[in-house]
């Protein structure tokens, strides 16, 4: 059986990082993440994920959502930005930049008090890696963010970090960019990646891991 899969523009998709983490890898990821400093929630389905995030989100503190599959498949992107319940920054965040005010929208999603997102790899021994294009999550990801919030699917655990990186190169990075590519026309840029090892301030960052793939 074939392992890869091509998009429209020829770059191929290793279909293998598709597949999620056993139990026992999810278990043995949970554990690592703990030990480094994060919180951690196991769940079985997006939609438990969704109710879990649901209540960690304070409703009196400003909320950044990073631009995330998981988020708007799962649900949560709608369910911050658009339910009238939170303090989100987003439609300001998209009107600073309708108007080309770049400078503004920089600052304010610097530090808010919250960013939710996800990631694009896990690895088994506890580290977070996140692509970017532009970088605006990965301040708010490592220190600008009082709380960090990620929703993860289990096909995101992987053994060490050289298949993390090889996971956001051959199967992240590919279908982001048939995404975009659909969705404005333009190739997605595979600019940055942070590695978050561990997190020195408690309570600060919470990983809500589903049992099931969601998300790239």
């Amino acid at each position: 059986m074939t392992s890869t899969a091509n998009t429209e523009t020829g770059l191929d998709i290793d279909t293998r990082f598709e597949q999620p983490a056993t139990e026992t890898q999810l278990q043995r990821t949970a554990s690592a993440l703990r030990e480094k400093g994060h919180d951690v929630e196991v769940v079985d389905t997006a939609a438990e994920a969704r109710t879990v995030v649901n209540r960690l989100l304070p409703t009196d503190k400003s909320i950044f959502t990073a631009a995330s599959e998981t988020l708007r498949l799962s649900g949560l992107d709608d369910d911050i930005n658009a339910s009238g319940r939170f303090d989100t920054l987003r439609p300001t965040l998209m009107r600073l930049r309708e108007e080309g005010r770049f400078d503004e929208m920089r600052v304010l999603g610097a530090a808010p008090d919250v960013v939710v997102g996800s990631v694009h790899a896990v690895t088994e021994d506890g580290r977070l890696l996140t692509a970017s294009g532009s970088g605006s999550q990965l301040g708010p990801y490592s220190f600008g963010a009082g709380q960090a919030i990620w929703v993860v699917g289990a096909q995101k655990i992987v053994p060490d970090l050289d298949t993390a990186l090889r996971r956001i190169e051959t199967y992240a990075y590919p279908r982001e960019d048939a995404r975009a590519r659909e969705a404005y026309g333009t190739p997605a840029l595979l600019s940055k990646i942070l590695i978050i090892d561990k997190e020195m301030f408690p309570g600060r960052g919470t990983v809500v891991l589903i049992r099931e793939p969601i998300g790239f």
